[in-house]
């Protein structure tokens, strides 16, 4: 059965663009999101589709479909400066979140779970492990 019959078209549409605005989100620190973070999001997206959990299978496979235009488009369209990004994203978040409780709590629970790693993966975008060992105290200028 498909999980996602029970919402429109247009309704499937916009729910598969979950990944990109939480990862939008979570490259929004300094109010823009650049070429690493999003090719990050675009790369985590298409492994998703490899090692999702197998109640999202279908969502993935109709998500990454449209990710990589979806992460540009949506950026584009997006205000900018930090606080008018956010708030845009978390609107959008929000109707996102509305469509979400037309599925059950396992699934809802099993999409807040890969969302979360969307977040945490994208945040480490800019993570440099060896940095890290050479500079283990955060220098500003220099690390941050």
């Amino acid at each position: 059965m498909n999980t996602f019959d029970s919402l429109s078209q247009k309704e499937q549409q916009e729910f598969l663009k979950f990944p990109v605005y939480i990862s939008l989100l979570a490259a929004n620190k300094d109010g823009e999101t650049d070429e690493k973070e999003k090719q990050v999001a675009i790369a985590f997206d298409h492994m998703k589709t490899y090692s999702c959990n197998p109640t999202l299978a279908d969502f993935y496979s109709k998500a990454d479909k449209a990710f990589e235009k979806s992460i540009i488009e949506l950026d584009n369209e997006l205000p900018q400066g930090e606080q008018e990004r956010e708030t845009a994203i978390k609107a959008a978040l929000t109707k996102l979140e509305k469509l979400l409780l037309k599925f059950d709590e396992t699934y809802r629970a099993t999409m807040h779970q890969s969302m979360r790693s969307f977040t945490e993966h994208v945040s480490a975008a800019h993570f440099d492990a060896l940095e890290n060992l050479i500079f283990p105290i955060p220098i500003k200028g220099l690390t941050y």
